[in-house]
């Protein structure tokens, strides 16, 4: 028995020095042997381990005792072609997928999102993504100027670092109207689902998985309101998800100047959103902030801003240095954009469309006489009053005001709402019934403002929006209203009362009727829209060309009034109910999608010619496809406020070469020669501080307070024009964060080098179009199916179209292939039934070149 032992172990395979063996579940290198003299006696072999887990650790073993050593057989070549070879065409289809799939994550200037997105890129849009894969965590701040894509870079990002293993959850935080924007951007350009967390989500998952589930646990990829990260409802729980510190986590943080401190004191305050950014900022690993005005003109503001951002870097107070910025902000505007021959944006002209021979009496000009007029008599009663007493005085006669200059029809209903306020507390005054009332004038913002689009109140409904508006003209009107204990205070309040009835029969007779804007815009649109449109006499109806337009307004009751009037005049022309779309701040989520849509569709698929909007629609929208001219209604107090309007029609892949900004000019009215030098005011500001016009936003508004007044019209002229930086603002924003602005020479070598990249991320990846498709057709012939077919090129486009088979209507076919299939058919109608909108929508060619369409 020894003997058959000893001959056994002797006859035993023994590795040699370099061969890789299995011992004890793992997997060795063998670096040495040292044999026995004797033969009876084991081998020793020394060996390292080769497995992550345990890499390069020693181990010593006896060769012969060990149980389970073996060599280590890797890939069993013996059974190679034994079933035949594979056709080369699809053996270089599995071989490209497999390449495609070998992405590399030690590589930071090897490229690999870029090939993966749906649409047709800039090299300038590559800097931020170059920038962050340097980094070890991704700490970056793109502070591209509006409409560059800030969207597409922060995808970018995002994509990369899911593909290199370096993310895996992902958070977006944005304003609320900015939400479905980011949603449809995600999953059109990158293919990247995200789910907006609101109270719906959290109503539905509760719904599917019980009411003690976490929501922030049920995906893995968020959209999010900022209101919402102050909540602690949805708050509480993101912190619980997130932990302490969550790896691989992403947070992406639009518009993030919402996030910095307003206060310029030496140690700005915080505000509830910047409390909750800091908390959730420092648990994600990397973070992104997006923001074209990240600067308010507070140097600790900014510094707080990026101390959020990355706190290694900076802090609160401290000056913000060059080196530290250039690691982490990237800042381009338009303009040098443009300057450097990169196609896609527009030059832009704002246009002054002139009203003139008006008669005396014509309601737009008498009303504001009458108005200003009433304004002298109130403020002689007032002069003896309390500061409060005054300021809602002052806020009620802009707020008429505001909305007689945007339309009769806005002002007839508010004005209608401040006389009978004020007659009610007259007659309770003198029953001695009332007590006297103050009012804050911040609780009197409707006033002199119309809701922003990141207000919750943007989304109130018509009737909820015109019962807080009445609210507060009620509350300053009771807080500046005639009291019947003052003396002569009888006589003060028949001669404001016989104003009021004045402005009231005016108002009231002319509000249904179209003013002189109106008509001037009519004109327009028989020239340039609809040619016969104003001179149809029954017969043929008038036929519209392509031309589109935008028409942005303030207030809903113009929006209304305008609605109307068009309606009206374009009733005899063809196909005239599906003309004009609507877009404020009820208008649902739904069916924002279905107007921006239509109004981005191709004019010969698609009616649609006019599209009215209030401010709701002046962020999160792009409405450029196939509209190049706009039209102000009303002037915006507010330079920003235009030059967002603006930007929904001139912005990147506009394919006009000129985008035309209209704006109405009444040469008759006093007024307008205030609202005249704000628009020269927005071009200026857009020229010589690109989007830094939010830092003058609050030095205007207090120059605009108290109205627009008559006795004044020069010296407020002078002062809006004279308005410029304070010089320390200026010098701190041109230092610590336009330093940082790659100027035309710099950004022509930028975008050199980031081309030099991108071709050579191209060839290593080797992915493009035609091997793309071909293995998109051996996928299909491994399904028995036909492969993609090619389709006619059509007038309209000259990118390749080719035909999917229709995969879901296979016998036995993979029930998951008709959520695949639905995705290339039209967008459902609202209200359609899913069995009528498949049976009217086949299946769309695919491409795979982006068409250059939004």
């Amino acid at each position: 028995m020894s003997n058959a032992t000893t001959s056994s172990a002797a006859d035993q395979y023994v590795p040699s020095p370099g061969e890789i063996v299995r011992v004890r579940q793992r997997h060795y290198l063998v670096e040495e042997i040292v044999r026995s003299r004797r033969k009876t006696d084991s081998t020793i072999v020394r060996l390292s381990c080769i497995e992550d887990d345990a890499q390069g650790q020693r181990l010593e073993v006896l060769w012969e005792r060990e149980l389970d050593a073996e060599p280590f057989q890797g890939e069993q070549w013996a059974g190679l072609a034994k079933d035949g070879f594979d056709d080369p065409e699809l053996f270089a289809s599995y071989f490209n997928t497999l390449k495609w799939n070998c992405v590399t994550a030690t590589d930071p200037d090897l490229f690999q999102s870029p090939f993966r997105a749906g649409i047709r890129l800039e090299a300038y849009q590559l800097e931020p993504l170059r920038k962050a894969l340097r980094l070890p965590r991704v700490s970056l701040f793109i502070a591209d100027d509006v409409g560059l894509g800030k969207t597409i870079e922060a995808g970018l990002i995002a994509r990369e670092l899911l593909l290199r293993k370096r993310a895996r959850d992902i958070v977006v935080s944005a304003p609320p109207s900015m939400l479905l924007q980011w949603k449809d951007e995600l999953e059109s350009r990158f293919g990247l689902t995200f789910e907006i967390l609101d109270r719906d989500y959290v109503k539905r998952i509760r719904q599917e998985r019980g009411f003690g589930v976490n929501p922030w646990t049920t995906h893995s990829r968020f959209l999010i309101s900022h209101r919402l990260l102050i909540d602690e409802n949805y708050a509480a729980p993101l912190r619980d998800w997130l932990g302490t510190f969550r790896p691989g986590a992403l947070l992406i943080l639009d518009e993030a100047h919402h996030a910095a401190p307003a206060s310029g004191q030496r140690y700005a305050i915080d505000s509830r959103i910047t409390r909750a950014v800091e908390d959730f900022a420092k648990r994600f690993e990397h973070r992104l902030f997006l923001s074209a005005t990240p600067h308010n003109g507070h140097s600790n503001s900014f510094s707080r801003l990026l101390e959020l951002l990355d706190p290694q870097r900076f802090c609160r107070g401290v000056a913000v240095e060059p080196a530290h910025r250039d690691e982490v902000v990237v800042r381009r505007l338009k303009e040098d954009i443009r300057a450097v021959g990169i196609p896609g944006f527009p030059q832009r002209d704002v246009i002054q469309v002139d009203i003139d021979g008006l008669p005396a009496d014509a309601p737009e000009l008498e009303l504001m006489s009458l108005l200003d007029q009433y304004r002298i008599l109130r403020e002689q009663r007032l002069q003896g009053q309390n500061k409060r007493k005054r300021a809602a005085a002052g806020l009620l006669i802009t707020g008429l005001q505001q909305r007689l200059l945007s339309s009769i029809e806005a002002f007839a209903r508010t004005l209608a709402v401040h006389k009978k306020t004020a007659q009610r507390h007259w007659e309770a005054s003198q029953a001695k019934t009332s007590a006297a009332r103050t009012v804050s004038p911040a609780s009197l913002d409707l006033l002199s403002s119309s809701v922003d689009y990141d207000d919750d109140r943007a989304t109130f409904s018509e009737e909820e929006l015109q019962a807080e508006e009445d609210a507060q003209f009620e509350a300053a009107s009771i807080a500046s209203a005639a009291e019947a204990s003052e003396a002569d205070a009888a006589e003060q309040w028949q001669a404001e009362q016989r104003l009021l009835e004045q402005m009231t029969r005016i108002a009231n007779s002319a509000r249904g009727q179209a003013d002189a804007r109106v008509r001037t815009l009519l004109e327009w649109i028989d020239r340039n829209m609809c040619p016969g449109m104003l001179n149809a006499q029954g017969g043929r109806a008038a036929e519209w060309n392509d031309t589109r337009v935008l028409i942005f307004t303030e207030y809903d009751d113009t929006r209304r009034y305008l609605v109307q009037q068009l309606q009206q005049a374009i009733a005899q022309t063809s196909n005239a109910a599906q003309r004009i779309e609507v877009f404020h701040g009820p208008t649902s989520a739904e069916r924002r999608e279905e107007i921006k849509r239509a109004f981005n569709a191709p004019p010969e698929k698609h009616p649609v010619r006019i599209l009215i909007a209030t401010d709701a629609a002046r962020e999160g929208l792009n409405l450029q496809a196939h509209c190049w001219n706009l039209f102000h209604f009303d002037v915006p107090w507010n330079p920003s406020r235009m030059e967002q309007r603006n930007g929904r029609i001139d912005r990147k892949l506009q394919p006009r070469d000129r985008v035309c900004c209209h704006y109405f000019y009444y040469q008759q009215r006093p007024e307008d020669r205030i609202l005249q030098v704000l628009v020269r005011k927005t071009q200026t500001i857009r020229e010589e501080l690109g989007s830094f016009s939010q830092v003058l936003d609050a030095r205007l508004a207090s120059t605009m307070k108290r109205g627009i007044r008559r006795d004044m019209i020069a010296e407020m002229e002078a002062s809006i024009a004279r308005e410029e930086l304070d010089p320390t603002q200026l010098k701190a924003i041109q230092y610590e964060l336009e330093a940082a602005r790659q100027r035309q020479d710099a950004l022509q070598q930028q975008i050199s080098e980031l081309e030099t990249l991108a071709e050579a991320s191209r060839s290593s990846i080797g992915l493009n179009e035609t091997l793309f498709q071909k293995a998109i057709s051996s996928s299909l012939r491994l399904l028995q199916a036909p492969p993609l077919q090619p389709l006619a090129t059509s007038a309209t486009s000259t990118v390749p179209r080719l035909i999917f088979p229709a995969l879901d209507q296979r016998q036995g076919a993979d029930s998951s292939w008709a959520n695949t299939m639905d995705s290339l058919r039209i967008p459902k109608e609202r209200g359609q039934k899913p069995w009528d909108w498949r049976r009217d929508s086949p299946v769309r060619p695919v491409v795979f070149q982006d068409p250059g369409e939004v």
